[in-house]
């Protein structure tokens, strides 16, 4: 077959162009094709990294609700069995969830890349609520330490919509006492000085202190305000950062109101409970079945979704459904 006819030929099965082909004149070879291979995956290489915004969310607050397209983020740092670096502690971090997957999207690496340039064993568990009752924050945190292992010595309470963006905050096991990484002095909403919501860190021995959280918390808000006296009230110190000079822009803040309406429907005795202490229930009592357990991978970072049924004693608190 001459070369004309072999060009017809390779059009025809859409193997090659002529504009390809007068790169290589005469008979084609393994070599050329290999180069121009590598040619082309070097240019789209280098087009990705001038192309892509970088790792993390953006700076200063600029288009807040909006993750920015991440660049491919390098593989963080993993520890080795015996590397004395990484601290002898375990993270169990607490995401509860419903729905809001592309916020999980740029959660999932973006904290475990976190957690890992910052040397701290962790495991990420996403405690996504699949049964009809309305959401029930306290719940999935009580159901997320009870099933986060016996490898894991401390939990962070982590909203999957907030993102730390300064290096300096302390994620570390804190023996002394709850320590509130989201602090009202820099938390981008919430600044009353009771505030204990956002990102909380305890030991397992100190939420077990408090009996978990209170169960009869239906749709959005106030369980972190009655958790803030049950850990006075069980003689613990709520500590919070120091030497934090970003404000109000230590975080991001993913959320967006006008996509993602907060249930903050008060009915029935809802609307007294609200401000009251539970005084019995908690861990001890939490009704809960676990549908399955799945180890997923996000972008490179692994983690695990535990899909929860919660259970509701509609005698005691009927507003866990709006019917």
């Amino acid at each position: 077959m001459g070369p004309a006819r072999r060009r017809d030929a390779l059009r025809l099965r859409g193997g090659g162009s002529p504009a390809l082909l007068r790169l290589f004149p005469g008979r084609l070879s393994a070599f050329p094709l290999f180069l121009l291979a590598l040619l082309l995956g070097f240019a789209s290489l280098l087009w990705l990294q001038l192309s892509c915004s970088g790792e993390g969310p953006a700076p200063g607050g600029q288009h807040r609700g909006v993750p920015r397209q991440p660049c491919p983020p390098p593989a963080p740092p993993q520890p080795p069995e015996e590397e004395p670096s990484w601290g002898p502690h375990r993270l169990a971090l607490l995401v509860p969830f419903r729905e809001r997957f592309e916020e999980l999207l740029a959660f999932v690496p973006y904290m475990h890349r976190f957690l890992s340039k910052k040397r701290i064993r962790h495991r990420i568990f996403i405690l996504n609520q699949v049964d009809h009752f309305r959401f029930n924050r306290a719940s999935l945190i009580n159901v997320g330490f009870l099933e986060s292992g016996n490898d894991t010595d401390y939990i962070a309470m982590h909203d999957v919509d907030l993102l730390p963006l300064n290096e300096h905050l302390d994620y570390s096991f804190p023996e002394a006492g709850p320590f509130h990484v989201a602090s009202p002095e820099l938390h981008p909403l919430y600044h009353y000085k009771t505030y204990v919501g956002g990102i909380l860190l305890l030991t397992k021995q100190h939420y077990e202190l408090c009996n978990g959280m209170s169960n009869r918390f239906w749709g959005w808000g106030r369980e972190d305000d009655e958790f803030y006296r049950r850990i006075k009230g069980a003689g613990l110190q709520v500590r919070r950062p120091s030497g934090i000079t970003t404000g109000y822009e230590t975080f991001q803040h993913l959320h967006d109101p006008a996509w993602r309406k907060r249930d903050q429907k008060r009915i029935a005795a809802q609307k007294q409970e609200q401000f009251k202490v539970d005084r019995e229930g908690g861990l001890n009592n939490v009704r809960y079945r676990v549908e399955s357990r799945t180890e997923l991978s996000v972008a490179g970072a692994p983690c695990t979704v535990l899909n929860i049924l919660l259970d509701c004693d509609t005698n005691e608190t009927p507003w866990c459904t709006f019917g």
